[in-house]
C-alpha cells in the first residue's frame, strides 16, 4: 500500500498529479466499459467495480514503483513520457493477470477480452495528458512572466544544433536571465524555416550582418563548440562592425574536459579565434588511463596540470604530481581535491635533476604510466642560461625515463616542442635530445616509451597570449618581433586531449606530432587581442621589437626529408626523421654534455650541433652576472 505520511517532500509536489492519475484510470475503465457495453452497462458487466478498483491500486503501486511521482514534470522529456510508456504497459500486464485470476477463481462472472487493451490506451493517453499538462501549464506562466519583463534582451543564435536548442531552452525556461532568443542562423538546409522550441531558422550564417540590420537584435550568441576559428573570427568581426555583443558556447574540447556545462556562455577570447576545425578524434579518454597510477613531471605547468584534470577526469586509480614549484603543485593539487573528491593522488616535491630521488618516488609509486612534461621551455632565457637547460631538459629527462623503466612503467610520454626541429635555441636543441633520450631508452628497454611534438599553447606561462594581454591592459603598445613571424597555436585543453589519445598508440619509440593547423601571424594575434578587449587598431599601437636570441621566423613540425604518416588516431601524425647518431654516440654525447653544462657554454653548443646535424646554433659567451 502507498502511504501518504512517508511520502518524500517531491512527492508533496506530485500529489495533485497522484489525485490526477486516480480520476483518470477511473474514466479510462469507465469509457472502455462504455464502447463496450454502452452507456448503462452496470447490469451487463458485473465485474466493473471489482475491475475498475483492482486497476487503480495495481496502476498507482506500479507508477509508484517506475518514480512517477519523484519527477518534476514541469521538465518532463522525452525519456519521462517513455518511463508513462513503460509504467502503463507494466501495470496493465500485471492487472489483466490478475484479472484472470480472478475470473478463474469464480471471484468475477465474466470478463470481456477486449475491454483490458481499451482501458490501457485509454489510460496511457489520459495520464500521458496530466504530465504533459503539467509542462504546458509552466511553459505559459513561464512565458507570460517573460512577456511582462521590460528588460529582456533579444537574442540571435547563430547553431541551431544541440548547442544551440539548449541555449535557447535555457533562455526561455529562466526569465531571470533577461534574455529572449528570437532567432537561429544555422548554415544545414534540412533546418531552414524550421523551429526549434519554437523560434525559427531565418537562414545561413553567412546571412548574419544582413539580419542583424534588417531585425531588432541586441546580441548575438555563438552556439557552435565544434566549429572552428575561422567560423567564430568571421561572427564576432560582423558583430564588431554591427556593435552588437557577442558571446559563445564553449569549444568542445572545455566541454569534454567536464569544466563547464554547453550553457555555459562567455566572451569570445582569442582561443575561440584560433579553434582548429571540427574535432575527429575519439571524444572519450583512452582506456588506458582507466584504473591506472598515472604519474605527471612538471604537474603544476599549464600543460601538467590540464594533464592533471583530464587524467582524473578519465578514471585514473592514483595520480601523482611531481613538480619542483610548491606553490603551483599545491595549487593544482587543492583544485583536484575539489573537483575529484574520489580520486586517490598524491603531490611529490623533486628536482628531476636528483636522480636518486626521482628514482626512489617512482620505485615507490610503481606507475603504469608516466606523463614527462616538466622543461624549462623559454627560449632566450635558456640561450642566457644554457646549462640550465642541458640539466633540466636533457639530464633530467634521462633520470624520469630511466628511474620509469626500473620502475616497470608500462607506458612514457614525452611532451615536445616544434622548436626541436631544426633548432635555432639551446632550449630547441635540448628538447631534440630529449627526444633522442626517450626514443633510444624505448629501443633497450623494449616498452612503449613515445614522444608528442606539437606547437604553442594559448594562455600557458611565458607564452605570447598573457604577454599580450598585459600590455593591453597597460594601455600599448603591444610588441611583437618580427612582422612575418609566424607560429602553430593550440588550445592546451585540446593539446592535452591529444596527448593522451597518443599515448596510448605507441609500441615504441614513435614520434607523433599532433596536426596543429595552420601558423598564426603574431601580428594577426595581437589585433585580435585589441579588438577583443574593444578598442580598435589605431588606438594601442603594434611595435615590432626584432627577433630575439635563438628565435626563428617559422617553426616547422618535423625535418625536411622526414617520413610522415596518419596515425590510427585522427589529428595524430607518425613522423620518423632521419637521423644518423647511433644509440653509442647519444650516450656519450649526454654525459659530455652533462659533464659541460655551466661550465663550458661553448662546448656545449658545439655537442649539440654534432648530434643534431641540422642545428642551427652559434657559440653564446658566457654572460656577465652583476650584483651591484
Amino acid at each position: 500500500m502507498v502511504s501518504l505520511k512517508s511520502a518524500s517532500p517531491v512527492f508533496i509536489r506530485n500529489r495533485y498529479v497522484l489525485v490526477a492519475d486516480v480520476v483518470m484510470l477511473g474514466v479510462a475503465a469507465w469509457i472502455a466499459f462504455a464502447l463496450r457495453f454502452g452507456l448503462f452497462f452496470i447490469k451487463l458487466a458485473p465485474e466493473f467495480p471489482i475491475f475498475l478498483g483492482a486497476s487503480i491500486f495495481i496502476k498507482i503501486n506500479v507508477f509508484f514503483f517506475f518514480g512517477l511521482y519523484r519527477r518534476f514534470w514541469r521538465y518532463a522529456s522525452f525519456w519521462d513520457l517513455m518511463s508513462v510508456v513503460v509504467a502503463n504497459a507494466v501495470g496493465s500486464l500485471i492487472f489483466a493477470a490478475v484479472m484472470v485470476w480472478a475470473l478463474l477463481s469464480g471471484l468475477i462472472p465474466q470478463l470481456s477480452r477486449s475491454v483490458v487493451p481499451i482501458d490501457f490506451l485509454l489510460g496511457l493517453a489520459l495520464t500521458t495528458a496530466v504530465r504533459a499538462s503539467v509542462r504546458v501549464v509552466a511553459e505559459t506562466a513561464g512565458a507570460q512572466r517573460r512577456g511582462r519583463s521590460a528588460t529582456q534582451r533579444r537574442v540571435l543564435i547563430v547553431g541551431a544544433g544541440d548547442a544551440g536548442a539548449l541555449v535557447a531552452r535555457e533562455m526561455q525556461k529562466n526569465p531571470q536571465l533577461g534574455q529572449v532568443p528570437v532567432a537561429f542562423l544555422d548554415d544545414e538546409r534540412a533546418k531552414l524555416h524550421k523551429r526549434i522550441y519554437g523560434v525559427p531558422v531565418i537562414g545561413e550564417v553567412s546571412e548574419l550582418a544582413a539580419v542583424t540590420e534588417s531585425r531588432p537584435v541586441d546580441e548575438v550568441v555563438i552556439a557552435m563548440p565544434r566549429a572552428g576559428g575561422a567560423v567564430v573570427r568571421a561572427v564576432t568581426e560582423i558583430c564588431r562592425q554591427q556593435g552588437l555583443p557577442s558571446r559563445v558556447v564553449p569549444g568542445i574540447y572545455e566541454l569534454l574536459g567536464g569544466q563547464v556545462a554547453i550553457n555555459h556562455l562567455r566572451d569570445v577570447q582569442i582561443a575561440d579565434l584560433l579553434r582548429r576545425p571540427q574535432v575527429t578524434s575519439d571524444p572519450l579518454a583512452p582506456n588506458y588511463l582507466t584504473g591506472a597510477t598515472v604519474v605527471i613531471t612538471g604537474a603544476g605547468g599549464s600543460i601538467g596540470s590540464e594533464l592533471c584534470r583530464q587524467v582524473a577526469h578519465g578514471g585514473a586509480r592514483e595520480l601523482v604530481l611531481i613538480g619542483h614549484g610548491e606553490n603551483s603543485i599545491f595549487e593544482i593539487g587543492v583544485e583536484l581535491r575539489a573537483r575529484f573528491p574520489q580520486l586517490n593522488f598524491q603531490s611529490v616535491i623533486v628536482d628531476i635533476r636528483d636522480a636518486d630521488r626521482i628514482t626512489r618516488v617512482l620505485q615507490a609509486v610503481r606507475p603504469t604510466v608516466v606523463f614527462h612534461a616538466a622543461a624549462h621551455k623559454h627560449v632566450p632565457l635558456m640561450e642566457a642560461n644554457i646549462g640550465e637547460a642541458i640539466t633540466n631538459n636533457v639530464l633530467g629527462t634521462r633520470n624520469v625515463v630511466e628511474a620509469a623503466a626500473a620502475a616497470g612503467a608500462g607506458r612514457f610520454v614525452l611532451i615536445s616542442t616544434d622548436k626541436a626541429v631544426a633548432p635555432s635555441s639551446v632550449m630547441g636543441a635540448s628538447k631534440r635530445v630529449a627526444e633522442m633520450i626517450v626514443r633510444d631508452a624505448a629501443r633497450r628497454h623494449q616498452r612503449p616509451f613515445v614522444v608528442v611534438r606539437f606547437g604553442n599553447v594559448l594562455g600557458s606561462r611565458g607564452s605570447v597570449v598573457p604577454l599580450f594581454r598585459g600590455q593591453i591592459e597597460r594601455g600599448g603598445p603591444v610588441t611583437v618581433t618580427h612582422p612575418e613571424v609566424r607560429r602553430f597555436f593550440m588550445t592546451i585543453p585540446e593539446a592535452v586531449h591529444l596527448v593522451l589519445q597518443a599515448g596510448g598508440l605507441g609500441h615504441g619509440g614513435e614520434l607523433y606530432v599532433l596536426d596543429m593547423g595552420q601558423p598564426v601571424y603574431l601580428r594577426d594575434l595581437a589585433a585580435d587581442m585589441i579588438r577583443l578587449s574593444g578598442f580598435e587598431d589605431h588606438e594601442i599601437p603594434v611595435v615590432f621589437t626584432g627577433l630575439r636570441p635563438g628565435e626563428k621566423l617559422n617553426e616547422s613540425l618535423w625535418e625536411d626529408g622526414a617520413h610522415v604518416v596518419p596515425a590510427a588516431q585522427p589529428d595524430i601524425k607518425v613522423v620518423d626523421e632521419p637521423t644518423a647518431i647511433t644509440p653509442a654516440h647519444l650516450t656519450s654525447i649526454v654525459d659530455r654534455l652533462v659533464a659541460a653544462a655551466g661550465r663550458d657554454d661553448e662546448c656545449v653548443v658545439r655537442l649539440l650541433a654534432d648530434c643534431i646535424p641540422t642545428a642551427n646554433l652559434t657559440a653564446r659567451p658566457k654572460p656577465t652576472v652583476s650584483l651591484s
